[in-house]
């Protein structure tokens, strides 16, 4: 039975889940020079507190659960307590007697903005404070009055672990002794002005129970054996800018499936895919976000989990697994990153204090109207602190080698996708976002300082100038930028039928006038194969034969064009419908020797590529590049050089009518004998196997500025690459 006390009113508070400084009540304090303990424990039956190491009983002092213990022994913190629950006896330190954790180093970091380490800090940790294990919990939400860990340890009510409140800088902290990894937790938000009670996720939580779950999971520190020092140490000394960077773009929930169409592991993904992208060339594997997010039909671009890794395919260190074994493998791994918005789901970062905290109060700088998605206030600093902190998290962590950062133009511009009534200006008058550019150049530089050889990738559709220019010569500092331009204009050009096409040769042509003012991928991706756009193949003009040997002749083209290379997952054997989130790639379509065929075109150009320092050396200069003849719209042909550095070059023409060309003279920089080196056309693709053999002779007949020049064949709707010997 309760002992009568007197009226508090920090009791009410406590009962009422109101309290901001619960440990200035709860636990040890001095009264009148006498050790006081309270305990609060509403689902306890009897309670004993360890004197001298002696269990004495704390009475009961209030119904709802108040427990309180005072009396001439000598009690030190943590004070260790004895209870019944449930019909058990339960024994742990009382969380209210143990010291913060937090230094005030850390928090004035955090306030700055500077702590890129802030995964460290908050979130949930497995730790050892004051000789106990246990979980430490902080979590930032500097507009709240109270903030509680609730989980699948306290029945999930907020009464039960209201946490400590640091100051000024809105962190909340609690250590929870005893706490082990596999919990499930949330924050219980109470905001100061409203009262109302929001249940949010971890921001910083480090895992998540499965969709449609919404609760973040104690994490265990990782066990994992990094056996990547070679790759590591390699990558920081890597020339990235003139060796081959091959992209094959993943989904990894729809790559392959299980049975009954389960989702793979990591693992297993790991012993599939990585002795698949290795045989076929490829130097780079790219996943769609991995980071949790609810919705799979988001295909993780909609993220709630910044720092969680899906649970969809494992755990973070089975993660780490698959990184390491692409290490291994000499399979360097980039992760796609969304830095420019997240979604509005209650329970995620989305108001989470009850106030606009991650982005802006006002819809015209803090809302993506078309996607339906918040904007990060990219001005306030402990936003950018996570956003920084996250993508040093994906780096260190996981030793991830790069970054694909998503939608930079929604970044940069203020007026995104918006009317002339629906944006505000910066404190100039202008539509560029001003925070977001310094943001990103503070991303890019902490990218290239802190993880030699890293690279940052910007998905930038606009003609902003020098996004992949250093910060100190007045770029944003990304490594490289998609060739949007190029894209659009190859696919607008290839889905013409060939009859059209030479009304519009200028889109074959044009992207070389800018082709050198950044570091260019060129990029066939996810985005150009749904949503009504078709896969590769189905864009492909003409009937069955038309269809593969112009998706051939595309795939070469993109080979052999400066550039780094991408392609999405199934570009690679002729996917035959648009890819779907919900089911694995027709593998099944190998059996059929058309797509069998643009498989081993693929597997022969990666190779090629790597090994032909003409073809990758110099992506990003003018000197590795020169038009043999990009005049020739009547027979839809062009021809040209890739160019080494040590002067090495191979020769590349391509047709893109169905006709075949007998006796076609084009320019060639050397006298003597030169070889067919690939052919697009050759039967082991599905070609007809015409082509120009082994052997050509130069002829001392100038041509198109050369001074000597070849007679060649050039097969219908393909690609030769002809190296002089």
């Amino acid at each position: 039975m309760a002992t009568k006390s007197k009226h508090d009113p920090q009791l009410s508070l406590i009962i009422e889940a109101r309290h901001h400084n619960p440990f200035a009540w709860l636990g040890l304090h001095q009264d009148h020079g006498k050790p006081i303990l309270r305990s609060f424990l509403p689902f306890a039956g009897r309670v004993w507190v360890q004197v001298n190491g002696t269990w004495e009983e704390m009475p009961r002092t209030h119904p709802d659960g108040l427990y309180l213990w005072q009396g001439a022994g000598k009690l030190t913190a943590p004070c260790r307590l004895r209870w019944e629950q449930d019909g058990k006896l339960h024994e742990q330190p009382d969380p209210y007697t143990f010291p913060p954790m937090l230094s005030e180093h850390d928090l004035y970091l955090f306030s700055e903005g500077r702590l890129r380490q802030a995964y460290k800090m908050l979130g949930a940790q497995v730790v050892e404070h004051c000789g106990v294990h246990g979980t430490r919990f902080a979590v930032w939400a500097p507009n709240a009055e109270r903030v509680s860990v609730t989980g699948d340890f306290n029945r999930w009510d907020g009464r039960i672990h209201p946490m400590r409140a640091h100051g000024s800088s809105g962190v909340w902290e609690i250590f929870i002794p005893g706490l082990e990894a596999g919990s499930l937790y949330k924050f219980e938000i109470r905001n100061r002005q409203s009262g109302h009670i929001l249940v949010k996720t971890d921001p910083y939580g480090n895992s998540f129970e499965m969709r449609p779950g919404t609760a973040a999971r104690v994490t265990a520190p990782s066990v994992h054996q990094w056996n990547d020092d070679v790759w590591m140490q390699e990558r920081a000394k890597s020339d990235w800018l003139h060796a081959p960077f091959n992209v094959y773009e993943i989904h990894a929930g729809s790559w392959q499936r299980g049975e009954h169409n389960r989702f793979i592991q990591f693992r297993e993904l790991a012993d599939n895919l990585v002795p698949y992208v290795k045989d076929m060339g490829y130097t780079h594997i790219e996943l769609m976000p991995v980071s949790e997010h609810p919705l799979d039909e988001s295909w993780g671009y909609q993220t709630t989990g910044y720092f969680g890794v899906t649970s969809r395919f494992g755990t973070p260190d089975d993660f780490r697994y698959f990184v390491d074994t692409c290490h291994q493998a000499g399979i360097g791994i980039l992760l796609d990153w969304v830095p420019a918005h997240f979604p509005k789901d209650s329970w995620a970062l989305a108001r989470f204090d009850g106030t606009p905290l991650y982005e802006h109060e006002d819809p015209r700088l803090g809302e993506h109207q078309d996607w339906g998605t918040y904007i990060f206030n990219y001005g306030r600093n402990e936003v950018r602190n996570f956003l920084i902190s996250n993508a040093y998290y994906w780096l260190s962590e996981f030793h991830i080698d790069g970054l694909r950062v998503d939608a930079v133009a929604s970044m940069l511009y203020l007026d995104y996708s918006r009317k002339n009534n629906e944006w505000l200006p910066n404190k100039f008058g202008g539509r560029e976002n001003l925070e977001a550019i310094e943001f990103i150049k503070e991303l890019n530089m902490m990218v290239h300082q802190d993880f030699p050889g890293a690279l940052t990738v910007a998905e930038e559709s606009t003609a902003w100038p020098m996004i992949s220019r250093p910060v100190y010569l007045g770029g944003l500092g990304f490594s490289m930028k998609w060739n949007m331009g190029w894209m659009n204009d190859t696919l607008a050009y290839i889905e013409h039928d060939p009859v059209h096409r030479h009304f519009h040769h200028n889109q074959l042509t044009f992207g070389q006038l800018y082709a050198y003012t950044e570091n260019f991928v060129l990029p066939f991706s996810h985005d150009e194969v749904v949503h009504g756009k078709r896969s590769l193949l189905d864009k492909m003009p003409g009937d069955t034969w038309q269809k593969f040997a112009n998706l051939r002749l595309l795939l070469t083209y993109q080979m052999t064009y400066p550039g780094k290379k991408l392609n999405f997952m199934g570009n690679e054997f002729g996917q035959g419908r648009e890819w779907a989130v919900g089911s694995a790639l027709d593998w099944n379509l190998l059996d059929i020797s058309w797509h069998k065929g643009v498989q081993n075109l693929t597997r022969d150009l990666g190779r090629l590529y790597h090994s032909t320092l003409a073809l990758h050396e110099l992506d990003f200069t003018p000197d590795g590049f020169a038009w043999i003849d990009c005049h020739d719209a009547d027979q839809s042909i062009v021809s040209y050089l890739r160019l080494a550095r040590d002067g090495s070059y191979v020769i590349v023409a391509l047709n893109f009518t169905p006709v075949q060309r007998h006796g076609y003279r084009i320019g060639a920089p050397d006298s003597g004998k030169y070889r067919e080196l690939f052919n697009s056309n050759a039967e082991t693709y599905g070609g007809s196997n015409t082509g120009n053999g082994v052997g050509l002779e130069a002829e001392n007949t100038p041509w198109m500025g050369f001074p000597h020049s070849l007679v060649i064949t050039v097969p219908p709707l393909a690609g030769i690459i002809i190296q002089h010997n």
